[in-house]
């Protein structure tokens, strides 16, 4: 059988641009009618989505599949870490988590995981002339690299040509790539094919001497040199996203308090994004200011998140707020948060134990250990309005509240709860203000008159096409097909 073409994006840093170039080449090579297929081997993330089969990925990946015009599948991320310390991850394989363990523990694993890595990748590449493969952090981390399976490992194994990416606005762009190469073994310095250089703000004469310099101190190519974009939007693995769009002069105030583990952050994306909505992150030492709606996000870690929480005097700020006539809103983690008790008796996210929660809503929360993983749709009870979404989590909650559901679901389940006073909502379903109709109906139950439609769908579309319209303006398209297999060098 004729196995696909395999090219491989690796960055000098973490945030160096791997994850919007992959999307970028993918939509690039898509809409010439290539048939692309993205691949992560090893994502660490607490942002992830769910797959058509059933399992998680890392949340870049799915935007990437997006780019290919495809479903999100869990081949495209056979490994998953999601942190729920500061030296633990629960550990994902093709979608379903098979256990927690700590850094040192993990390193020794991982030659179990490259054989998952190495599954996935065979099976796409039968079924796709091209992988497009984002690597993780930098190939040049001198203490991952033994067992490596996110970079160069990879590629060696695969026998993959790899491009390199750096980012000029944080500075030292030359001394990130040659040192990067510096520390490359011959056969990995040999298998990088070119540079890419990132988020370039300026008049490109100016740097041509610089170009010039490291073409001929390296001997490799300098692909292109992609411009700084300012208001370019893709959703992020991790760091938390605060730029604003230009907001009307009536807007709602939304507060989302920043945890050590909050997860799927990008659920605030739509609202970021919105030119109604002022959304602020509070962090540690911050006070809550006065505002219309607080929304708890998702938590890898919901008892210690809660306990943060209330270390924060965050729960008496909550409290004063609804005595103000404010609204509260959880979502899956704080949706568990906003009940009167949360157990986790197998220690599936720390320490076993209990916990008193908020005491919001009249429900209860038991960790276990199969995770619920589902794309769903179904109705909103506010307005009757359309709602889609995912749900990921390890929750089973039962309580009186439920029998005041948020969303009735298509396969006949209900989610979530309201309190009798309306103010408080809580729900499992991520990706709830991605449509516009349930983005609406909350935004209206917030207390916003006179609510924009905006379509988050069509701002992502709109984005990964402007990203593919960059690699065919500024990068070297011939040499690009050639490292694809599609043009003979």
């Amino acid at each position: 059988m004729t196995l696909g073409k395999t090219l491989m994006v690796q960055g000098t840093t973490s945030d160096a641009g791997k994850s919007t170039l992959v999307t970028a080449l993918c939509r690039w090579l898509t809409r010439q009618g290539v048939r692309t297929v993205p691949f992560k081997p090893q994502n660490m993330a607490l942002n992830s989505a769910v797959t058509a089969d059933g399992g998680e990925i890392g949340r870049a990946q799915a935007v990437q599949a997006q780019a290919c015009g495809l479903e999100p599948h869990t081949d495209m991320n056979p490994v998953l870490l999601k942190p729920n310390s500061d030296t633990g991850a629960q550990v994902i394989i093709h979608g379903r988590a098979v256990t927690t363990m700590n850094a040192v523990a993990y390193h020794d694993y991982k030659a179990i995981a490259m054989q998952a890595v190495l599954a996935s990748h065979r099976r796409l590449s039968e079924g796709w002339p091209v992988v497009m493969v984002e690597g993780a952090g930098s190939p040049a981390e001198i203490n991952l690299r033994a067992g490596d399976i996110a970079n160069m490992g990879f590629a060696e194994a695969v026998d993959c040509p790899v491009l390199l990416v750096a980012d000029i606005n944080r500075g030292g762009v030359f001394a990130h790539l040659v040192g990067t190469l510096e520390l490359l073994s011959p056969s990995e310095q040999a298998r990088v094919r070119g540079f890419i250089i990132n988020r370039f703000r300026g008049d490109i004469a100016l740097l041509q001497p610089g170009l010039d310099w490291l073409e001929q101190r390296t001997g490799k190519p300098v692909v292109g040199v992609l411009p700084y974009v300012m208001d370019l939007h893709l959703e992020a693995e991790d760091g938390l996203d605060q730029r604003q769009t230009d907001k009307a002069e009536q807007v709602l105030n939304v507060i989302v308090p920043v945890l050590p583990r909050i997860s799927n952050h990008t659920d605030f994306d739509p609202l970021r994004l919105h030119p109604q909505v002022n959304l602020q992150f509070v962090g540690p030492g911050q006070a809550i200011p006065g505002a219309d709606l607080i929304i708890l996000p998702g938590s890898k870690s919901v008892r210690s998140d809660l306990a943060y929480l209330r270390a924060n005097g965050w729960d008496t700020a909550i409290s004063r707020h609804l005595r103000y006539g404010g609204k509260v809103l959880g979502i899956c983690g704080g949706l568990q948060m906003l009940g009167e008790q949360l157990r986790d008796p197998l220690g599936l996210e720390g320490a076993a134990g209990s916990s008193p929660g908020l005491g919001l809503l009249a429900l209860s929360t038991v960790l276990e250990e199969e995770k619920q993983l589902r794309n769903v749709n179904g109705r909103l009870t506010l307005e009757d309005a359309d709602v889609s979404g995912y749900e990921i989590h390890a929750g089973v909650t039962t309580g009186v509240a439920l029998e005041r559901p948020l969303v009735q679901l298509a396969d006949g389940r209900c989610d979530g709860a309201c309190s009798p006073d309306g103010q408080v909502l809580g729900t499992y379903l991520h990706g709830l203000f991605e449509n516009p109709a349930s983005s609406s109906a909350l935004l209206r139950w917030a207390g916003l008159q006179n609510v924009q439609s905006v379509d988050y769908h069509a701002l992502r579309e709109r984005d990964i096409e402007r990203l593919a319209d960059l690699v065919e303006t500024h990068l070297d398209g011939k040499l690009l097909r050639e490292l694809c297999g599609l043009e003979q060098p």
